[in-house]
């Protein structure tokens, strides 16, 4: 089943994640769920707050969106260590129509827990050491347009205010017109 990825200014991308207790069906459940939004929409990862469940877990798969080779579900992903610096300009499910330039580590290593509740450490550099350290920021309620300067943050503001002032309207037209 595929799932409603959250937008910017939804409350859940703000909070920061609780850890995941257990690992059961229903878990899977909502690996499986996300595992298909992720793919289905184009994205390279996905973290739970992104569909609306404040749980320390994420999927990524950095050879998307036109391969599919590289599936990775972590668990309570921690990063543990860091290397290097770069800056690359990254976009987000959950800020559509957005990008900003974000520094990060050029290697990291995250340790978690498979799906089946085994540990694992993944050691990662280039585009998967990105997509870790951008999914785990949604974890610890940061998004992409927390890097954003102060001018470009406020802009897009504006555009989401006034997308969400039409869809009112809309809304409140739709009622009248049923009412009528």
């Amino acid at each position: 089943m595929k799932l409603e990825v959250q937008t910017y200014p939804h409350p859940v991308l703000a909070e920061i994640a609780k850890p995941v207790e257990k690992i059961d069906d229903e878990l899977n459940e909502l690996i499986d769920a996300m595992i298909k939004t992720m793919y289905e929409d184009d994205g390279i990862g996905l973290a739970a707050p992104q569909v609306n469940k404040s749980i320390r877990l994420i999927v990524v798969d950095h050879t998307g969106p036109e391969k599919r080779e590289a599936l990775k579900v972590i668990v309570n992903p921690e990063i543990i260590k860091t290397e290097g610096k770069t800056q690359i300009v990254e976009g987000c499910l959950s800020v559509p129509g957005f990008t900003v330039k974000v520094p990060r580590a050029e290697k990291v290593t995250v340790k978690g827990m498979d799906r089946e509740g085994n540990d694992i450490e993944i050691e990662a550099d280039e585009m998967l050491a990105i997509v870790l350290q951008h999914e785990i920021d949604h974890l610890d309620g940061k998004i992409i347009l927390d890097y954003a300067g102060k001018l470009k943050r406020k802009m897009y503001d504006k555009k989401v205010s006034k997308h969400m002032r039409r869809m009112i309207k809309a809304a409140k037209q739709h009622e009248e017109m049923l009412n009528s």
